[in-house]
């Protein structure tokens, strides 16, 4: 049957059909990539978190299924459709991290390494909140690789020695992946032969690579606000 997305009753028969697909994929068929779109259709069109919250939950604890156990620990985090509940967050991060979601490792080990509230008042514990932010770095994550130069580039009193070697190669691939400030903080270390040989050429190479990215930010910014006025 074709849809008239233009209509009001096709978009709503759509969507019909569309919960009774995911369902189905989900109940009858077991599938946990279904589950998880069942999930997202209970969060994102019936806006029923609490339901949606019990799919993410049921469909990280019996399939491991990474996104799900990433997006149960958001909601435990935010309290959405559930109970704020830091701890169970940060347990369903490392689920999710250990289940190959890079997302998940990145939260898992910025609660480690941040003044997060816990009820177990969990002290800072950077070597698994290193352990955790490499593990989304290799996992492409631009941001865990920008925040890991970030920590050699200043060190942590008593806890982490500054190593600006360490703080280049981490930057480089966080500048590789897209990361703008990533790519500006190589710019300054090649001026100043921080970390790296120095050599103005690169400097400037990398400086006009952030700028860019930069570029590609604020367009996309501006264009995502234009496509926001049309609907008024």
């Amino acid at each position: 049957m074709a849809f008239d997305m233009k209509k009001e009753e096709d978009v709503k028969e759509f969507l019909e059909n569309l919960g009774i697909e995911y369902r189905f994929g989900c109940f009858s068929e077991q599938r946990p990539e279904s589950c998880h779109l069942l999930g997202d259709y209970l969060e994102g069109v019936k806006k029923d978190f609490e339901k949606a919250a019990k799919i993410f939950r049921n469909n990280c604890d019996e399939s491991s299924y990474a996104k799900s156990c990433h997006k149960y620990a958001n909601y435990r985090f935010l309290g959405r459709g559930c109970k704020q509940n830091m701890d169970e967050a940060y347990s369903y991060y490392l689920k999710g991290c250990t289940a190959g979601d890079p997302d998940s490792c990145l939260n898992s080990g910025l609660m480690c390494v941040s003044n997060t509230p816990t009820t177990a008042k969990r002290p800072k514990d950077y070597d698994k909140g290193l352990e955790l932010l490499d593990k989304a770095c290799k996992g492409n994550n631009a941001f865990s690789c920008y925040y890991i130069s970030g920590i050699f580039i200043q060190g942590v009193k008593d806890t982490i020695t500054k190593d600006m070697r360490k703080a280049f190669d981490y930057s480089v691939k966080a500048c590789d992946l897209g990361n703008m400030y990533a790519c500006a903080n190589l710019s300054q270390m090649y001026r100043k032969g921080d970390g790296v040989k120095k050599d103005e050429g690169k400097s400037e190479e990398f400086k006009k690579k952030a700028l860019d990215l930069q570029d590609q930010v604020k367009q996309q910014m501006q264009l995502q606000f234009q496509q926001g006025t049309e609907q008024y």
